[in-house]
């Protein structure tokens, strides 16, 4: 086997990255040592210095990759070596003093809140299964901050009605509890109701089906938060995760703290939740510009 394939491998079993995140690794890998072949004719990995690897990087640049995406294929890189040097394949890891590429900030702005009041209050639903279904999804996204993947592999098993919680099984497989609100504890009830009044169920363990009795899938999450958004804002991202980045920015503007953001999202450190403080801030300055009266002048 070789120290790609064995690094794909310890991705999967020892890191717990899902099966894309894997062949995205070992896709930049093959990608990398093509550009070796054809320019060096160099052939192993291992044997590999850094000034080959900015060579490749100049390359990618200049063909008009972005820096996030250049970026994102070192971190491969960086990530085999790092392999590599624990399995003792290699002495020097060739990207120990990289510097990524520079990219720009981007402030993305959340949702309003009177925008999630509008979907959520205002907007009419439809009769019966479908309309309970997706106000549900809304709603458990902008009251738990839950991930796209998390919802839909949510299991009837894991929702706890009674305690007002649900087990969520996160990135790399970590377990966390969820606290729900009493309103979402009764809307799933409803919902499981006109659930159980579908003519076949075929995927009976999860929560969230399509009306054909079918789990649903990232696509049709992804489509249905775009339609019910699209019909009251007018900003470009209207997608799932957008719903998770409200949920984070309006708990921070009503008092709640990093620690607790960063335990309901599921991170891992507390620099992943700080991104949510740039929107906070955007809104701070909103209202600042606004109230102040020597800005009323």
């Amino acid at each position: 086997m070789s120290n790609q394939h064995k690094f794909q491998d310890y991705l999967l079993k020892e890191k717990n990255y899902s099966v894309h995140t894997a062949l995205a690794y070992g896709k930049d890998l093959e990608f990398f040592q093509e550009f070796l072949q054809q320019n060096y004719d160099v052939t192993t990995l291992e044997e590999v210095s850094y000034t080959l690897i900015r060579s490749w990087i100049v390359t990618l640049v200049d063909k008009g990759m972005s820096n996030v995406s250049v970026n994102r294929k070192i971190a491969s890189l960086k990530a085999f070596y790092k392999f590599l040097l624990k399995t003792k394949q290699i002495e020097i890891n060739p990207l120990t003093k990289h510097k990524a590429l520079k990219t720009p900030k981007k402030v993305q702005i959340p949702f309003s809140e009177e925008e999630l009041d509008s979907v959520l209050n205002q907007i009419t639903y439809k009769e019966g299964f479908d309309g309970l279904r997706d106000k549900l999804i809304i709603d458990l996204f902008y009251t738990t901050g839950i991930r796209r993947s998390e919802l839909i592999n949510l299991q009837l098993q894991n929702v706890d009605i009674t305690n007002r919680s649900l087990k969520v099984l996160g990135k790399r497989n970590k377990e966390r509890i969820l606290p729900m609100l009493g309103v979402i504890s009764e809307q799933i009830e409803v919902y499981l109701t006109e659930r159980n009044t579908l003519q076949s169920i075929n995927d009976a363990n999860f929560l969230f089906l399509l009306s054909n009795g079918n789990k649903i899938n990232e696509t049709f999450v992804y489509r249905l938060i775009n339609s019910y958004f699209s019909n009251v804002s007018e900003k470009v991202k209207k997608s799932p995760h957008m719903l998770r980045h409200t949920f984070a920015t309006h708990m921070l503007n009503h008092g709640a703290d990093l620690n607790s953001i960063k335990e309901l999202l599921g991170h891992s450190s507390l620099a992943s939740t700080q991104v949510y403080t740039h929107s906070s801030l955007a809104e701070l300055k909103n209202v600042y510009q606004n109230a102040h009266p020597r800005n009323q002048k």
